[in-house]
């Protein structure tokens, strides 16, 4: 019987200096591994504050190549652990062209490859498209020490489709690096909700796919620099079992390592329990390709 592997996400709160950013998250993912994390996830763009709420040229200064300074901040962690790192980046690839990119380094094996960002979003104080191309690497799953895992990140985890690929690809484990929380002026009238769509959605994908799943989440207030407002990250990051149940949960407010322990018997248990791949009617599923069923296309 294979033995449980512990994981761990990272629930983090932003300066306004990158360089502490990455000594803070350096520190809480090696106590992850102290704990004996061998599977760690870190929010989505630890590094910087969240840029995206306002969009200024200036800000694509905070980019740099994938691997780079901050993979190799981490190299000697997970070397001396042996853990697998999940390492969100604001990436320049090229002048002019930049991701949002989630490295993985495995163990003494360092960096072994990265996913990019496929779903960009574009609302009030996510202004991601300024700044980021969608992701050209598709969905993934990368065979790691700890098992086989799959990346998506933050705008990435409302997408069923998104999930079940990653899934096909082999991963038995979905690692959602995330930046998401309140616009303040709503949230007590639309936050409880907001925040319930968000993390039911992640738990439907671990159901449907019999995969565990993995949230890290920042925390705090972050101001628009423009000082009309700003974002209240609501935390809560979580990780759930292949039946959707929560095995880990953190608080709203908390800078926390969050860890659990997930049995690998029960990716089997699951799929052979609740044989959605098996039931799955891919000769149906062609209209997927489209944008939408416009009536004139279904006569």
């Amino acid at each position: 019987m294979a033995e449980a592997r512990r994981v761990a996400v990272v629930q983090m709160a932003m300066s306004e200096r990158p360089e502490d950013n990455v000594a803070r998250a350096h520190a809480m993912a090696a106590r992850a591994v102290d704990e004996g994390a061998r599977l760690v996830c870190l929010p989505e763009l630890f590094r910087t504050r969240y840029f995206c709420q306002t969009e200024d040229a200036a800000n694509f200064a905070l980019a740099e190549p994938v691997p780079g300074p901050t993979t190799e901040a981490f190299r000697e962690l997970a070397a001396r652990s042996g853990a697998t790192l999940v390492l969100s980046l604001f990436e320049r690839r090229a002048a002019g062209l930049y991701h949002n990119t989630a490295a993985v380094l495995d163990g003494a094996k360092g960096y072994v490859g990265k996913y990019r960002k496929m779903h960009i979003p574009d609302d009030p104080r996510y202004y991601e498209k300024f700044y980021f191309t969608p992701g050209d690497l598709g969905f993934r799953a990368f065979d790691t020490h700890a098992g086989p895992v799959g990346v998506l990140v933050c705008w990435d985890q409302w997408y069923p489709e998104a999930a079940r690929l990653t899934a096909l690809a082999g991963a038995d484990v979905l690692l959602y690096p995330t930046a998401i929380g309140w616009h303040p002026e709503e949230q007590d009238k639309l936050g409880a909700r907001q925040h319930a769509a968000w993390e039911t959605i992640q738990r439907s994908h671990a159901i449907a796919n019999g995969c565990f799943v993995m949230v890290a989440n920042r925390t705090g207030f972050e101001p628009d620099p423009t000082g009309r407002g700003g974002i209240r990250f609501w935390g809560q990051s979580f990780i759930a079992g292949t039946d959707g149940r929560l095995l880990a949960t953190a608080g709203p407010d908390e800078e926390t390592v969050l860890v659990a322990d997930l049995d690998p018997a029960e990716i089997a248990e699951s799929r052979i329990g609740w044989p959605f791949l098996r039931d799955r009617r891919i000769d149906a599923y062609d209209d997927l390709r489209l944008r939408f069923l416009d009536p004139d296309r279904r006569s």
